[in-house]
């Protein structure tokens, strides 16, 4: 994150909203399960597999669906090359819009999987040499981060580098909070919206410029 300029900043900061905004409306229509936190499904597999079997198959298959997506979203990057970050957030509309014409047309399981897939390739849009470089769609590391850095600061080290990866988490938490608002009054509709914020992001992506990292 630090090695980012402020305006990839801002566009990792948007895309961390938008991914609290999908696992917020996930997390109320399939009643619990997230859509874009995988260590929370992962937990769900656990007890699952122990009292429910129907919560562990949704849970492995959100959980399989979402390394698909990092998959796509990894060929689909290097396929784009200098225009990576473009290629993948294009990618990322276009499933979140099947996913919300799936739950248009009332096939809702689908629509949850093709959604976890939308938030692994969501993952990828900061990926360089191989790795992502930015946690987008779950914080703990982030978190991890800040406290590293706090600590850093009391021994007068980088009196602000904690603060990017507290705005992530709290990019999160807004956009769960603006999914959450929205549900009584757009329900899983909100997707469509979640695809034209991805489609934003995408034109701002090129508007920064080609990736040169």
């Amino acid at each position: 994150m630090m090695r980012l300029d402020v305006r990839n900043q801002a566009l990792a900061t948007g895309l961390a909203a938008l991914a609290g905004f999908v696992d917020a409306t996930g997390f109320i229509a399939t009643g619990g399960f997230f859509l874009s936190f995988m260590s929370g499904n992962s937990t769900r597999l656990g007890v699952g597999l122990m009292q429910n079997a129907g919560n562990a198959a949704l849970a492995a298959s959100l959980i399989g669906m979402f390394v698909l997506g990092v998959a796509a979203g990894t060929l689909v990057g290097r396929a784009g090359r200098r225009y990576h970050r473009p290629a993948v957030l294009i990618l990322l509309a276009m499933l979140l819009a099947l996913a919300a014409a799936l739950c248009g047309v009332g096939h809702l399981p689908p629509a949850f999987l093709v959604t976890a897939m939308a938030m692994g390739a969501e993952n990828t849009v900061f990926e360089a040499d191989g790795d992502v470089r930015i946690s987008l769609t779950y914080m703990t590391g982030n978190l991890v981060k800040v406290g590293q850095r706090l600590a850093g600061v009391l021994t007068g080290r980088g009196r602000w580098s904690w603060l990017p990866f507290l705005l992530l988490w709290a990019a999160m938490v807004a956009g769960a909070l603006g999914g959450a608002a929205l549900w009584p009054h757009a329900g899983l509709h909100g997707l469509w919206l979640a695809s034209g914020a991805a489609l934003l992001l995408a034109v701002a992506s090129l508007l920064i410029g080609p990736d040169r990292s």
